[in-house]
């Protein structure tokens, strides 16, 4: 069968969904039996996510071949299931690299490169080379309607539906004024008229907004942007999106793409997402955790999306336990003046960071987690920052720090991976660190390896040690150098590379402490709702257990 595309744009404003309308109509397409892969095109010139700031940009999802993406390429694995790849993501940057590579190895043949053609065809032929072998592709613009910056990817979208079978959905915003108590569709009409100035011609509208469509607006909708009533559906804020595909299922939205390139319809299975959806809404028991991290607040507002993928893992893990988690993120830096905010909590996670700002709040948590036995998951930079209040605190290393935050620590406990040192020298920053996907050997009889023998279909091969594979993303590690004082004062070394160089994995043992686990790698990117990650089922289940 010939692959059909679904592109997916904006309007009005960002941030509106596009990713998870995007992931939810994938979910249906697959649950039919379709082959459903996932492209998300970024038009700024930067040429990945993985230099950008996390408060600014949200989370850079990293990949099994290491590529540092957008967030929404995590909501296309964590809804369709599967794992993508760097190629899925396409950015303006990349295209113009690849243009110019073109044209200085005289692919042109002495003619000049231009935006039309070659900017537009090697945007097609991208999304081209992701979608063989697949029954769908689906592709999310970035940016608005309108946007300079789009423009290219919109005339690209155009050729492809006059080259193959495509279908365009536009997700826009509808505004409620108070005041009057209305929502207004002047904007999406606005948005519709600019999308048609390229040639497209939307064949559904997702309607965002604070409150449920009107019929009136409906039937405004329908009237001025020549949309079929059927084909607009309303997707108003709610607190679940596990609940959005269900949405559009009973709304039909993949019947009505089917019926649009002329193929029969077939039956969902949903039944595993549905059980997803009823863990979430139907908890039988309720804790409080705290993430502490550096990236929370954004000016006065807390940045829910820098640690999205997180925040996600946790729900997996808690809809499999029917639990309801009440995951409560804290600034570091209201640590470091204040500890005891913690006592409530039962439970601390430390997500990614970077550099040595507001970091001794962390170690601050680290050390409350460990004296008064709340159980504690550590992720990377929280591995990293739980080895040094260790060393500093039970291996009598005062001052122990890692070279990232203080050069001058007379005891590096963490210390930059020595392919890292010339990268940092030549300014190299960009797509250089530790990235992707790494084995990893499990110690016998510790809590990481009880964890992953539990869900045995998580490991890459189980005999007498685990082997697991997962995702990284590091320039700075383990300093083995210290290896001894560290376990000499108790400290479990629990997972390593395959060659025993580098230390994946920390834990206290279980007679000392019910939970206490850092992993140098990223086991949230690996999570899925229907497979959720063993380490964050094995961290809730621990708060569960009698103090």
């Amino acid at each position: 069968m010939q692959t059909k595309y679904i592109f997916t744009v904006g309007g009005v404003l960002s941030g509106l969904g596009k990713g998870i309308t995007t992931a939810s109509i994938g979910l249906l397409l697959k649950s039919k039996g379709f082959k459903v892969t996932a492209v998300k095109i970024d038009p700024y010139i930067s040429l990945d996510a993985g230099t950008m700031r996390p408060a600014e940009h949200g989370e850079t999802f990293v990949t099994d071949d290491g590529g540092e993406i957008d967030q929404d390429l995590g909501n296309y694995e964590r809804f369709l299931g599967v794992s993508l790849t760097r190629d899925n993501n396409i950015t303006t940057g990349k295209v113009f690299q690849s243009v110019i590579h073109k044209e200085r190895s005289f692919r042109y043949q002495g003619r000049d490169a231009e935006m039309f053609p070659d900017v537009i065809d090697d945007i097609k032929e991208k999304i081209y080379s992701r979608s063989k072998g697949f029954d769908f592709c689906l592709c999310e613009i970035g940016g608005t309607t309108g946007d300079l910056e789009n423009l290219p990817f919109l005339h690209a979208a155009r050729e492809i539906g006059r080259e193959h079978q495509a279908v365009y959905v536009m997700v826009t915003y509808l505004p409620f004024l108070r005041n009057v108590g209305e929502l207004k569709t002047k904007p999406t009409q606005h948005a519709v008229a600019a999308l048609r100035q390229v040639g497209i011609f939307p064949d559904f509208i997702i309607t965002r907004n604070e409150v449920p469509i009107t019929p009136q607006c409906l039937e405004t909708i329908s009237q001025r942007c020549f949309v079929k009533k059927d084909n607009i559906i309303d997707n108003p804020d709610r607190e679940c999106i596990a609940e959005i595909p269900l949405l559009f299922e009973k709304e039909k939205i993949a019947d009505k793409i089917l019926k649009i390139f002329r193929m029969r319809a077939r039956k969902s299975d949903l039944a595993s997402w549905k059980k997803y959806v009823d863990g979430l809404i139907k908890p039988v028991a309720k804790v409080r955790v705290a993430l502490v991290g550096k990236y929370v607040k954004n000016g006065i507002h807390n940045h829910a999306d820098v640690y999205i993928s997180v925040l996600e893992a946790v729900k997996h893990a808690a809809a499999h336990l029917k639990l309801k988690v009440e995951l409560v993120s804290i600034d570091s830096t209201a640590i470091e003046a204040d500890p005891s905010i913690l006592e409530s909590y039962r439970g601390i996670i430390v997500p990614q960071g970077w550099g040595g700002r507001a970091t001794e709040g962390i170690v601050h948590a680290v050390n409350f987690a460990r004296v008064n036995k709340k159980p504690y998951l550590g992720l990377c930079f929280g591995m990293q920052l739980a080895v040094i209040e260790y060393a500093r605190n039970k291996a009598r290393l005062n001052d122990a720090n890692s070279a990232e935050i203080n050069p001058e620590t007379p005891y590096p406990v963490i210390h930059i991976m020595k392919d890292q040192e010339k990268l940092l020298k030549e300014e190299r920053y960009g797509g250089t660190i530790r990235l992707g996907a790494y084995p990893c050997v499990l110690q016998p009889n510790t809590l990481i390896d009880q964890a992953y023998r539990d869900y045995p279909d998580t490991v890459v091969k189980n005999s007498t040690k685990v082997l697991i594979s997962e995702r990284h993303r590091h320039r700075y590690e383990f300093n083995n150098s210290f290896k001894d004082a560290l376990t000499q004062a108790g400290l479990i070394i629990s997972g390593t590379s395959p060659d025993g160089h580098l230390v994946e994995s920390i834990e206290l043992p279980a007679k000392v402490h019910p939970f206490f686990v850092g992993v140098q790698f990223h086991p949230e990117f690996k999570s899925r709702p229907e497979t959720p990650h063993p380490l964050f089922i094995a961290f809730l289940k621990s708060l569960l257990k009698p103090t």
